[in-house]
């Protein structure tokens, strides 16, 4: 049997995903036309802001696990994946990982 077939890897959970996805949803349903929401770059998205932000892992539901989730809450946290994320849209606005249909 191998090792990942051991052990349940889906309960190890990142939690700055499901904040930047939040985010990236706030800004896109802010956003003009001009930003591609495909699958593709919204996941680039994601993907590039999730790169610069420090991971949260957590493995369990525990107590632990709401004490990650509290600090991810804080305003000075927030105002940094907002700006991550901005970033990040802008980038992918600019860069599609797919060619821009002519308009």
């Amino acid at each position: 049997m191998a090792f990942k077939d051991k052990y349940d890897f889906d309960l190890l959970v990142n939690e700055v995903e499901s904040v930047v996805i939040d985010e990236i949803e706030r800004q896109l349903n802010r956003a003009g036309k001009d930003v591609c929401r495909c699958q593709d770059c919204v996941l680039d998205m994601a993907a590039l802001a999730l790169n610069h932000l420090k991971p949260n892992y957590r493995s369990t539901l525990s107590y632990k696990g709401v004490i990650y989730k509290q600090r991810l809450k804080s305003d000075t946290y927030r105002r940094s994946v907002e700006k991550v994320v901005e970033k990040a849209i802008e980038k992918i606005r600019k860069n599609p990982s797919h060619e821009v249909p002519k308009q």
